[in-house]
């Protein structure tokens, strides 16, 4: 069986299985590519999409749907003015009412415009039909109309529901293709630079596109047909990661590859080997990156659980991308590809000093005052993290502010500030006049209007208007004494959803997912770095650097956030779904780096093995993190500060675990302890001297016998 496997690892480096190799992956793209670009359409852009599952919110907008056949959603227009509003506003208020008719839903009217009570504003809200195509044509429509012929100093703004959610798929109707070509370019450049081969750089893009290829189409024949949840946060990411994780592999794979031609002749022999030697590494990544980010199955909260989950499917993708075609297309050019550096049989693998052996005998000279010294630095970026400002409003969550938001602020400072967005009672029609004296008493109520009932008569709803902005704290402690007031009426089965309730309960659910997703991520990693290293000391040694790095990059980039780029806080998902992005990621280095150490410890010793495995992975560990913070880099550019936070979280953890954790720390740790670093492994029973003796005499200079 162990035979089998070898033969199969190595299959795609065959003077023969390479063309199959090959052709198999071009008839998979060309039978399968057309549904690539269906991914869109199994996207979930409903309601409970990014809400917690079982949310008392989300089961609002459940029971929402048995009112009425289509869904009323508002666009809510207000016109303000410093001074009072004159004759001249109100008419084009007015006539502007006139001209929105045709756009509200069949059977519904539009009320005359409310007037504000200090006289300043004037508000309209048309009910649109969001089940019907053209929502965000509509509302743009409206957005013409209302901007048109105002008179001098009054301000229009269109808003509200409707509004915030046409602003919002602006965003990502661009995400996918924006992200896919920065994301594209810089892995493009970085890769040229790395190799500075005017050919080499195309062979890991090319093997990227395949994968990209291969993950949509999965993650689409996935959600059609085995409920796996996406939505167009998910989707976006998903590129970025597959770019991200799968640059990565074709570096380990290709630094070994190279290493294997100046020591073998047939480059199928060295493919073969580079495959056997870095194989593990690569599955042990890729294997820790999926299953920990399948770990976020076990989130509440529905965007996170479709971000870990069509996440992994992408890692997965990548993973046998890079071990299949992209051994065949590295076979199949030859050594030629590597022109102008083109690594010569029997040439030296490397030069007789580099900078990454001159850091490693640094380390190795004073070890443990180096490992002191990470640890110290890193610890102070993690106490920016104590304090943090957690949660995001509306209003903040976009770098840019779109007119949605521009609209609220206006009906915040002349109306009650949830009049364009109140909360929703759903209660038992025959108690709702209960409910509504309830909830009326209810400190921070302005006002309670009666709504819809269903064609059977059973349930009815109530439009609670709040005093507070809906995503405001004040809004959801009313909420929470709202909940109180209502549940409390026997018999009304009451629930509260609307905007405020659900921001509460994803707030919630954010806070619960962090004590449970996390121990499992954990938990995870940590049997696989066992599996790997076939010790204890070390993999538990390695979470604690990465966990360190986490707690380092969220304090650096708090510093970031609030003195650099703005920021009014950290969005409540930013937490949990950073931690797993860099504990699955930041991990990556030390399997690569410490998957070597072990291999060459077996030959030189535990100390000669750091100093070699640090030397040899160096280079390409670097380049690695480098064009992976890079990608994650691209999300600071998008107008999502959400997104924007998550890609500089993640990059700066890339970075540390790159240039400090994976370069100082690690290898001083191992160093400082020896041998006891691999307890109770092999590597910890053998002894030192017995190491040494054993050691061959392998030059970097000459061939190795094979």
């Amino acid at each position: 069986m162990k035979a089998l496997l070898k033969r199969l690892a190595g299959a795609p480096g065959g003077s023969r299985a390479k063309w199959l190799v090959l052709v198999g992956w071009l008839i998979v793209v060309a039978a399968l590519g057309p549904l690539a670009g269906k991914l869109g359409e199994v996207e979930e852009t409903g309601p409970n999409a990014f809400l917690p599952r079982g949310a008392e919110s989300a089961q609002v907008n459940t029971e929402l749907e048995r009112f009425r056949d289509d869904t009323l959603m508002p666009v809510v227009i207000v016109y303000s003015s410093p001074e009072a509003i004159d004759a001249a506003a109100a008419a084009k208020a007015e006539a502007d009412r006139t001209a929105f008719e045709p756009y509200a839903a069949q059977g519904e009217q539009i009320a005359p415009p409310v007037p504000s009570e200090d006289g300043r504003a004037l508000m309209t809200a048309v009910p649109l039909n969001s089940t019907e195509d053209g929502l965000t044509g509509k509302v743009e429509e409206i957005r013409q109309i209302a901007g048109a012929n105002a008179p001098p100093g009054l301000d229009v703004e269109v808003g509200g529901p409707a509004g915030s959610l046409v602003d919002q798929v602006a965003v990502f109707d661009t995400l996918d293709a924006t992200l896919m070509i920065a994301t594209g370019l810089v892995v493009a450049f970085l890769l040229l630079v790395t190799y500075r081969s005017p050919v080499l750089w195309l062979l890991p893009l090319l093997s990227v596109g395949f994968a990209a290829v291969l993950t949509q189409v999965s993650a689409y024949l996935l959600a059609k047909y085995a409920g796996l949840p996406v939505d167009p946060q998910s989707a976006g990411i998903l590129m970025v990661l597959v770019f991200g994780v799968g640059t990565d592999y074709a570096l380990l794979l290709i630094a070994r590859y190279r290493e294997e031609l100046h020591l073998h002749e047939d480059r199928h022999t060295a493919m073969k080997l580079a495959l056997r030697r870095s194989g593990p590494a690569i599955l042990a990544s890729a294997g820790t990156i999926a299953v920990g980010l399948a770990c976020l199955s076990l989130a509440d909260v529905n965007s996170s659980r479709s971000m870990g989950l069509v996440g992994a499917v992408g890692v997965v993708c990548g993973f046998l991308a890079m071990v299949t075609v992209l051994p065949a297309l590295l076979v199949i050019t030859g050594r030629w590809v590597f022109w102008p550096f083109v690594p010569a049989y029997g040439t030296p693998v490397r030069k007789g000093r580099t900078v990454w052996s001159r850091i490693g005998h640094a380390v190795a000279r004073r070890p443990r005052w180096s490992w002191m010294m990470s640890v110290a630095v890193t610890g102070v970026l993690a106490l920016s993290a104590v304090g943090i400002d957690m949660g995001l409003r509306q209003s903040e969550m976009f770098q840019t502010k779109p007119e949605s938001v521009v609209a609220q602020e206006r009906i915040s400072a002349h109306y009650p500030s949830g009049a364009s967005d109140p909360a929703t009672v759903v209660t038992d029609a025959a108690r709702a006049a209960e409910v509504k004296a309830a909830a009326g008493e209810v400190p921070g109520v302005a006002r309670v209007e009666d709504g819809d009932r269903t064609p059977d008569g059973d349930r009815a709803t109530l439009s609670v208007v709040l005093k507070a902005a809906p995503d405001s704290q004040a809004a959801k402690d009313a909420v929470d004494a709202l909940r109180t007031a209502v549940s409390a009426v026997d018999g009304a089965d009451a629930l509260v959803g609307g905007t405020a309730a659900q921001t509460l309960d994803t707030q919630r659910a954010a806070d619960r997912d962090l004590r449970v997703v996390i121990p499992a991520v954990l938990a995870v990693v940590l049997l696989v770095l066992i599996w790997l290293l076939r010790a204890l000391i070390a993999p538990v040694l390695l979470l604690a650097t990465v966990v360190l790095s986490y707690f380092a990059a969220l304090g650096a980039s708090n510093l970031l956030f609030e003195n650099v780029l703005g920021y009014a806080g950290v969005d409540w998902s930013i937490p949990l779904m950073g931690f797993v992005f860099l504990v699955a990621l930041g991990i990556d280095y030390n399997i690569f780096l410490m998957h070597r150490v072990k291999e060459e410890s077996a030959r030189l010793g535990c100390a000669r093995g750091v100093l070699a495995g640090l030397t040899s992975t160096g280079g390409v560990i670097t380049s690695a993190g480098v064009v992976l913070a890079a990608t994650f880099a691209v999300f600071a550019g998008l107008p999502l500060v959400t997104m924007a936070e998550m890609g500089v979280i993640v990059g700066l953890g890339v970075l540390l675990d790159t240039f400090l954790v994976r370069t100082v720390l690690v290898p001083a740790l191992a160093l400082d302890l020896g041998r006891w670093f691999w307890w109770p492994g092999r590597l910890f029973r053998r002894p030192a001297q017995e190491a040494e003796q054993s050691a061959p005499q392998r030059s970097e200079r000459t061939p190795e016998r094979v």
